[in-house]
C-alpha cells in the first residue's frame, strides 16, 4: 500500500458506516453500520470476511472493552461480551422506547481514565435538541447541551483537550479537559471549515501521534488534517463524497482506516461513486494512538 493512496481494505455496501476502532491487544478493527444496526470485527493479518453482530437497533459508536466492547445505540449503552448476552449499562435519556424515537447515540469514544463519552444526534438531524454525555462509574452525566449532531469527538496526546464537533456548526471546539476529574472548561472555536473554504461538514476524528487531528469531512469528500494549533497540514481526497470516520490500526499504527456512506447517495450517485459503502485505508505516514478502552473501576 502506497503513502497517502487510499484503497478499498474490505469491500461492503454500509448504508452509513462509522466508528472504527483498533484494539492493538487484539490486533482488531471494529467499526459499525448505524443504520442497519451492525458491528463488525476484522483482523486485517488473516483477511477475508469480517464478522458482523446484528443488534436489531441503529448503533451510533464502538468502544473498547477490556472483554469484549461497548457500543451506544439508539436506546442505550450496551456492553458486548466476547460471549453471553449483552448488558444495559444506561438507558438513552433522549430515546422513547415504548415509541421507539428520539434522539439516538452517535459519536463517542473512551478516554484514557476509562470514561464512555458519547453525543446524540436530533432525530431530525436540524434542531439544537441533542447533546454530549459521558458514563462514569455506572452515572451518565449531560456535559454539552444544546447540539444537533454531536461529532467528531477525540482527545489531545497530552490530554489537555478535548475535541468536539456539532457538525451543523461546521466548526471543530476544544475544550480544556481535567482527565482526573473528566470536567470540561469553556469551549472555544478551534477550526473553522467555512474560514478555510473546506466543503462538508466536520464528522468522526482521530488525533494521531503528533498531536494532530484527522477528520473526515461528510460531503466532501476528504480526509483532512490539522496541527495542534489548528492549522490545515494535509488534505486526502476520497473517492466517494461520504467519508464518516477515521481510526489508526495495523501493527504499527500507521493504516488510516475510513468508514464510508452510501446513505445520501441515489442510483446514480452510487454508480458514480462505486467505493462508497466501503472500509477504506491508506498509508498515513505517522503513527496514530492506542485508543483506551472502557473501565468502570
Amino acid at each position: 500500500m502506497e503513502a497517502s493512496r487510499i484503497e478499498v481494505a474490505v469491500a461492503l455496501d454500509m448504508s452509513l458506516g462509522e466508528s472504527p476502532v483498533w484494539s492493538v491487544a487484539r490486533q482488531t478493527l471494529y467499526w459499525a453500520d448505524i443504520n442497519n444496526g451492525h458491528v463488525y470485527a476484522w483482523r486485517p493479518q488473516q483477511g477475508g470476511t469480517p464478522s458482523r453482530t446484528e443488534l436489531g437497533e441503529k448503533v451510533g459508536c464502538v468502544a473498547l472493552a477490556e472483554s469484549g466492547l461497548v457500543v451506544a445505540t439508539a436506546s442505550g449503552i450496551l456492553r458486548l461480551p466476547e460471549s453471553g448476552e449483552p448488558e444495559r449499562l444506561a438507558d438513552n435519556p433522549e430515546w422513547d422506547g415504548e415509541q421507539s424515537q428520539g434522539n439516538r447515540f452517535n459519536d463517542g469514544r473512551c478516554d484514557a481514565a476509562g470514561r464512555l463519552w458519547a453525543g446524540t444526534i436530533a432525530s431530525d438531524e436540524a434542531s439544537p435538541t441533542a447533546a454530549l454525555y459521558c458514563l462514569d462509574r455506572g452515572q451518565l452525566t449531560q456535559h454539552l447541551p444544546g447540539i444537533g449532531i454531536s461529532n467528531g469527538l477525540a482527545f489531545s496526546p497530552d490530554r489537555r483537550w478535548l475535541y468536539h464537533t456539532d457538525s451543523l456548526s461546521r466548526r471543530i471546539l476544544r475544550y480544556p479537559f481535567d482527565v482526573d476529574s473528566g470536567t470540561l472548561g469553556e469551549g472555544e472555536t478551534w477550526v473553522d471549515l467555512k474560514a478555510l473554504g473546506l466543503p462538508g461538514v466536520p464528522d468522526g476524528a482521530a488525533v494521531d501521534s503528533e498531536g494532530c487531528y484527522w477528520s473526515a469531512l461528510y460531503d466532501g469528500g476528504r480526509v483532512v488534517r490539522f496541527s495542534p494549533e489548528g492549522e490545515l497540514v494535509a488534505e486526502h481526497e476520497v473517492p466517494c463524497p461520504h467519508p464518516t470516520m477515521v481510526a489508526f490500526g495495523g501493527a504499527d499504527l500507521r493504516t488510516l482506516y475510513i468508514t464510508t456512506a452510501t446513505q445520501h447517495l441515489d442510483a446514480e450517485g452510487k454508480a458514480r461513486w462505486p467505493q462508497a459503502g466501503n472500509l477504506l485505508q491508506m498509508q498515513a505516514g505517522v503513527a496514530g494512538l492506542a485508543e483506551p478502552g472502557f473501565s468502570q473501576a
